[in-house]
């Protein structure tokens, strides 16, 4: 990528009040807060034509994207090919000399992290208040579906993934948990991984030596690759609706579900221990436990259902999509993310108004 002078423009720094950020993001550098999870994000509103996003990137695998959304039109992603160096990105060029509202968002989850180093702005351009929060929050705890990984993978709607797809196809945005929190006008945080598991040494994340949602669900950063992991403050963010859909890879190496009872009973009552840790965080919460249409035996369902059935609280739902475990060999791709989300959203909303306040 050719370098990228900005020397005539002005460097709007990270801590900023212009800036609107949603996710789990590390803050701990005000001036370079350090975006983890999949589709966390920065929103800032500016009259002007072109500006640049500053940025170190830290590669783990596959390609690396940043995602942009001028004026609610998602645009063209643009791939990171760098590690561990400054560097300048456009994201916007050539706009009419107007008001936009411009979305910075993570595409992926672990495949690498970056820190945000500030936006360049050209010398006539102004900024402006930034976009209003929404009022109701939603959180997300999943897999490389809530993650959106092959989404964009359009020629194969309800066929096996595309070969050697290394995150080109990939696409937090067009997940089924983005889809249902703009449908329901909800800001979202996506504790979401590919690959992972409940259980660490199970599914597929951070192999050979697994990682599952355990070791997960409480960090700000969890991925080792770029260092220790960090607790999260739960302070920070309390969602009204909390969606849990892990169980999908849960069946690597052994898909024992119903097949072993010792082995399903183990996992129902850490399943059980981890929606008991999060209740405690999120008392007030309703939380829909879920897998998705990605193929998979019923019996990691009819286990969720038992779960739920035992903790008996009428705030801990489980919900079904109508072609639940059956609709796909492969990743959930746009179209049927879309019709998720129509789902999810419909079943939230018959809770009514009062799950948000």
């Amino acid at each position: 990528m050719p370098e990228i002078n900005c020397n005539n423009y002005t460097l709007i720094p990270p801590s900023s009040d212009a800036f609107l950020y949603t996710g789990r993001i590390d803050f701990a550098a005000p001036d370079a807060p350090c975006f983890i999870y999949a589709g966390s994000s920065v929103a800032f509103r500016f009259q002007g034509s072109n500006a640049f996003m500053k940025l170190k990137n830290y590669h783990s695998c596959y390609h690396n994207y940043i995602g942009v959304v001028i004026d609610g039109v998602v645009q063209e992603k643009i791939e990171i090919t760098t590690h561990g160096e400054e560097l300048i990105l456009p994201v916007c060029a050539g706009l009419l000399n107007e008001a936009h509202e411009v979305v910075l968002y993570k595409c992926q989850d672990a495949s690498h992290y970056y820190d945000f180093l500030g936006l360049f702005i050209e010398p006539a351009a102004t900024l402006l208040p930034p976009p209003a929060r929404p009022a109701r929050r939603m959180e997300c705890y999943g897999d490389s579906v809530s993650a959106g990984e092959v989404c964009e993978a359009l020629d194969c709607v309800g066929r096996p993934d595309p070969e050697n797809h290394d995150g080109i196809y990939s696409n937090a945005w067009y997940s089924y948990a983005f889809f249902t929190a703009r449908k329901l006008n909800a800001e979202l945080h996506d504790i979401a991984q590919g690959g992972i598991a409940l259980f660490d040494k199970t599914g597929y994340f951070h192999g050979p030596d697994y990682v599952g949602m355990e070791s997960v669900w409480d960090k700000l950063r969890y991925c080792d690759y770029f260092g220790a992991p960090t607790p999260w403050d739960f302070s920070r963010y309390t969602p009204h609706v909390v969606l849990l859909a892990i169980g999908q890879n849960d069946s690597n190496p052994e898909d024992y579900m119903g097949k072993d009872k010792e082995k399903s009973e183990h996992w129902k009552q850490h399943y059980t221990m981890l929606i008991k840790n999060l209740r405690k965080k999120y008392p007030d919460a309703l939380f829909v436990l879920a897998t998705t249409i990605l193929c998979h035996d019923r019996a990691w369902d009819d286990a969720i259902e038992d779960v739920k059935n035992a903790i008996a609280d009428p705030k801990v739902v489980h919900f079904l999509y109508s072609n639940n475990g059956s609709g796909t060999p492969g990743h959930i791709r746009i179209p049927e993310a879309e019709k998720m989300a129509q789902e999810l959203a419909e079943f939230i909303e018959s809770f009514g108004e009062e799950i948000w306040k």
